[in-house]
């Protein structure tokens, strides 16, 4: 292409930009004014230039994103039924979620044999985990299976530490893709961006310190995405880097990173919740320009409905509507050149870096999990948080700003939408997923 055009004008110097600035600032002072620090340390500059940038190569899905639809399995013919009508309707993907073992012969009946398939299993039981992987016999079946994760988020193990760890070791003998990295358990509970990395990766590690590098083809990474549209772009960017520099301790070279990702619920509303579809298509935007390679939405009745025929299709067609409309179908490496998110993926990366090195310096992410640093660290971030929600420093429209008081929800609640007390007991302090405008709402409510 001709540069013909281009050169008509002069290059303009980064003193030249900021000297200009300074005289439309009136007198006021740049870095007060321009310059702002996010709670992860990162000074956000009003500028950026080719210089700024690394450009370091990341390896990002080549054929495009998964649209995927959530189904739990109640009865294995009635989700069936309802991953077929979502498949023809336009989803490539199913997760399937399930809290006991389940017919795998009714459930995936008239299912093409290429359609990658999550099982979410909310319990561990290695024999039947094999034999559903010998059933699917497939390399496109991922497993969530994630024993730290549970214990993180439950406070317990499924049955006990050299209990789940056999259980794993038989499961990761006989099946691919079979262990999980919840990361999103970490910005659902109010983790800043940089602990998300560092904790996901150290959580990790954990499986590899066990395993060996063996495993490393076998796991795979949920993440939980936010509003924060161009940081959560270069959060998934960065943990790519992440990873890939770990895997080179261990003398791993090119490994696939696979990421499932959905839209957060720490940031959607009770209270006018039309507005949890704007949040979910932004996000849904940066899992995509992030590179991800499996995206599942979450609809915006997700709290306080059952799942339901209309807020599914709404929710799946916002992805439809993002890959056919917007011509996202393939465009993970979008964000490419882009100076501002290729600064901020590395920022998030070092710094990220930083804290697992202090993590594994600690005697590793389960000690300190044991210990409850973990949970502390997070805990410390979501109050930082909450605050600045309190302050309306951080907004949710139609919760802490612009409220409709005439809007009453008391009477379309099916599902309880708080954190629910959980009166057991636990080895570990879990660590808990909750909404930001939790409290408020919970006001409200008794206020109808």
């Amino acid at each position: 292409m001709s540069n013909f055009l281009f050169d008509e004008f002069d290059s303009v110097s980064p003193a030249a930009w900021k000297q200009k600035i300074q005289v439309d600032l009136k007198g006021a002072d740049y870095n007060e004014t321009l310059l702002w620090k996010t709670d992860e340390g990162i000074t956000v500059k009003p500028f950026y230039i080719k210089e700024d940038a690394k450009n370091t190569p990341i390896n990002l899905p080549k054929n495009g994103f998964n649209i995927c639809q959530s189904i739990f399995i109640d009865d294995e013919k009635i989700a069936n039924s309802l991953a077929v009508d979502a498949l023809k309707r336009g989803a490539n993907t199913v997760q399937f979620k399930a809290s006991k073992p389940f017919d795998p012969k009714t459930l995936l009946k008239g299912f093409p044999g290429d359609t990658p398939i999550y099982f979410r299993l909310t319990f561990l039981d290695a024999d039947f985990q094999i034999k559903l992987t010998e059933f699917c016999h497939s390399d496109n079946t991922f497993f969530q299976t994630d024993i730290i994760g549970n214990l993180a988020e439950n406070g317990n193990w499924f049955i006990n530490l050299k209990e789940d760890h056999k259980q794993l070791e038989k499961i990761v003998a006989k099946s691919k893709n079979c262990i999980s990295v919840s990361g999103d358990l970490y910005q659902n509970a109010g983790a800043n961006l940089t602990q998300q990395l560092a904790y996901t990766l150290a959580h990790a590690n954990e499986y590899l310190n066990h395993f060996g590098a063996k495993v490393t083809s076998k796991i795979h990474f949920k993440f939980a995405v936010g509003s924060n549209y161009f940081f959560e772009i270069a959060k998934l960017r960065a943990f790519r880097i992440l990873w890939a520099s770990l895997l080179n301790e261990y003398d791993v070279k090119n490994n696939e990173t696979h990421i499932f990702t959905q839209p957060s619920l720490r940031n959607k509303t009770l209270y006018d919740y039309n507005t949890n579809m704007l949040r979910t298509t932004s996000e849904c935007m940066s899992a995509i320009l992030g590179g991800s390679n499996t995206i599942a939405n979450v609809a915006y009745d997700r709290i306080y409905h059952k799942s339901n025929e209309f807020g599914e299709r709404i929710a799946r067609n916002q992805l439809l509507i993002l890959q056919q409309e917007s011509y996202l179908a393939s465009a993970q490496n979008a964000a490419d050149g882009s100076y501002y998110i290729d600064v901020l993926t590395h920022q998030l990366a070092e710094k990220a870096l930083s804290i697992f090195k202090q993590i594994e310096k600690g005697g590793g992410f389960l000690k300190q999990l044991k210990a409850g640093i973990i949970q502390k660290k997070i805990q410390e971030s979501a109050i930082r948080e909450e605050e600045k929600f309190n302050t309306k420093e951080i907004v949710l429209l139609g919760s802490n700003l612009q409220s409709n008081q005439n809007d009453t929800m008391k009477e379309n609640l099916e599902l309880y939408p708080f954190v629910k007390q959980r009166h057991i007991k636990t080895l570990i302090t879990p660590i808990v997923r909750k909404r930001l405008s939790e409290n408020l709402e919970k006001k409200r409510l008794d206020n109808e």
